[in-house]
């Protein structure tokens, strides 16, 4: 019997990709008014050098353990207390304006001063442009009476809360929000689902657990013996982790569940 819901956040409920995409777009066509570099070719390359910079720094096993992708980077400043945040915070900075002067380069425009702007207006573009997905209030609406509703989320405490805030219409819906870089480790760890139930206090059986990531949501669900549904509104071929079940939106999850 199914009591609890464990939902996913990002390109699970709010649609993260969308905000990330618009944001850089605007950022690159704002440098493309500034200088003789070409919209959609800066965009290429802030996606391509943005994870190549991220990963040569100390801090990067760090963001892979708890679960902060170098997007969420170009815009957060991890102001939480824990030692590895705080050594993420002394490099972010550096980061973003890095990624930005390289893409700028790799494009053929040698300017960093231009480049901490774009780190400037990226950041300022990903706080304007929050999106949710159109089915998540109406599903999280229809269950909240059945069903406990968490929320398990990899990331920042400090940019998790701030997307939150984008968005203060989803937090009534859950009784208990679960964020990893409070926790100290990410999904796909047991660990942290594992610490989800407790909280909830559910045995694994009476669970599902509902998220976009095969690698972290659904591996994760699955090693901790809990109900995994993911969410494929991609109409992506699973490859090495098998769900549970499969939905391509969110309003597909009723059909799982009694009537």
């Amino acid at each position: 019997m199914t009591n609890a819901i464990f939902f996913d956040l990002d390109d699970t409920l709010l649609n993260d990709a969308r905000s990330v995409e618009t944001a850089l777009r605007k950022t690159c066509a704002f440098a493309e008014s500034k200088a003789r570099v070409e919209a959609n070719s800066l965009y290429e390359a802030i996606r391509l050098k943005a994870p190549e910079v991220y990963a040569r720094y100390d801090a990067y096993p760090f963001t892979k353990k708890i679960g902060i992708n170098p997007f969420e980077g170009l815009w957060g400043e991890f102001d939480d207390p824990s030692d590895g945040f705080r050594e993420l915070k002394s490099i972010i900075t550096h980061y973003q304006k890095t990624s930005w002067t390289e893409a700028l380069q790799y494009c053929g425009i040698n300017d960093e001063q231009l480049g901490r702007q774009l780190a400037t207006t990226f950041r300022t573009e990903r706080l304007a442009n929050p999106f949710l997905f159109d089915d998540a209030l109406p599903v999280l609406e229809e269950l909240k009476e059945s069903y406990e509703l968490v929320l398990l989320t990899n990331g920042s405490p400090q940019l998790q809360n701030i997307k939150l805030k984008l968005t203060p219409e989803l937090v009534p819906y859950f009784s208990t929000i679960i964020i990893s870089g409070e926790f100290g480790i990410g999904k796909p760890d047991p660990s942290i689902f594992e610490h989800a139930l407790s909280l909830a206090g559910q045995k694994a059986q009476d669970v599902l657990m509902v998220g976009d990531n095969l690698m972290t949501d659904i591996k994760g669900a699955n090693a901790t013996g809990i109900t995994s549904v993911w969410l494929n509104r991609e109409g992506k071929q699973p490859k090495v982790v098998r769900p549970d079940h499969e939905i391509a939106s969110l309003d597909e999850l009723k059909k799982l569940l009694p009537c």
